[in-house]
């Protein structure tokens, strides 16, 4: 029986991921977060690399079940899928997405996915003023593009939803105050 909670925080550029798995990370006792951000190789031969990649993930994760440690993830493969759905990469990844979460849903933790986004979708352009910051090529940090990541993750959200019981799914508005944020993380989570 799981004795830890395994949080997964999606959503897209500027939705607000970095400000929730930081809140999440230090209000929940005994919790490790980690902030992953795929692979940025677009070609066929990068399918490889991120199937690779996530499947590890989930080894690792397997290996913490029961540990009395809670898990936070600031994207996973989640965002490979979405990235792909979109025609960022030259590839489908929907074949490995789905093993993939198939076998995240039987993992031995409370599970939660968590969708942010903003109602007011005029917000992106203030959120994403990032001067002087890497950015991955595919996906320019800009507004349309995260309102397209947005639509993406809210059609992912209510896949699992329908497919997968046992993992509790969210989708939460990030653009009111953030006490507001908070307390309903805090409702949905149980903590």
């Amino acid at each position: 029986m799981a004795n830890s909670k395994l949080i997964v925080v999606e959503g897209a550029q500027g939705a607000g991921k970095t400000t929730v798995t930081d809140f999440l990370r230090y209000s929940l006792s005994y919790t490790n977060l980690y902030r992953l951000c795929g692979t940025s190789d677009i070609s066929v031969e990068g399918k490889k690399k991120a199937e690779d990649m996530y499947v590890n993930l989930l080894e690792y994760i397997k290996k913490m079940e029961n540990k009395s440690i809670n898990l936070v993830f600031d994207r996973t493969f989640f965002t490979e899928e979405n990235y792909c759905r979109l025609g960022k990469k030259d590839y489908t990844f929907t074949d490995i997405y789905e093993k993939l979460l198939a076998e995240f849903s039987k993992l031995d933790f409370e599970i939660y996915y968590i969708t942010l986004y903003l109602k007011d979708i005029e917000e992106y352009n203030k959120r994403l003023d990032r001067k002087d910051k890497a950015v991955f090529k595919a996906s320019k940090f800009e507004a349309e593009n995260s309102i397209n990541q947005q639509r993406v993750y809210l059609e992912m959200a209510k896949e699992i939803q329908e497919k997968y019981t046992n993992i509790k799914v969210r989708n939460i508005a990030n653009d009111r105050d953030f006490e507001e944020t908070k307390k309903e993380l805090k409702e949905f989570i149980g903590y």
